[in-house]
């Protein structure tokens, strides 16, 4: 895939030691409900190692800020169930989703990334809008 490609398909990126996460958001009108104050997105993330040494992912952590300003934090082990070993010019994909109850919002946040060699680090994950206009 051409990196212009990339960037129509995943206009959210952000780049941290060679490793960079693209992200694509959409909004769910058929899995939302305004009357019940439920709106959902899904996002694809894709996590692609642009390093030299193969990179494993071992948890997540997300800032999701509502409509009204207010914070939720959610922390957890690996994505989507999987800790997922990414190899030199490799990449992986996982696709996952948000409820809110309000109609816009954001996210950002961070993976925890080991090297082969055992060096610990974080990864930003880019900041993007959830809209459901």
């Amino acid at each position: 895939m051409s990196v212009d490609t990339l960037a129509m398909l995943f206009p959210n990126v952000a780049v941290t030691r060679g490793v960079a996460v693209r992200v694509a958001v959409s909004y769910l009108a058929e899995q939302s409900d305004p009357s019940a104050d439920r709106w959902f997105w899904s996002y694809h993330v894709r996590i692609e190692n642009g390093g030299d040494k193969a990179v494993q992912l071992l948890s997540r952590s997300w800032t999701i800020v509502d409509g009204r300003a207010t914070v939720h934090e959610v922390v957890g082990e690996g994505v989507v169930g999987e800790m997922p070993l990414i190899a030199p010019g490799s990449s992986f994909d996982y696709v996952s989703g948000c409820p809110l109850d309000t109609p816009a919002g954001s996210m950002h946040g961070t993976y925890r990334m080991v090297d082969e060699d055992g060096t610990a680090f974080d990864v930003e994950i880019p900041h993007f809008q959830l809209h459901s206009d």
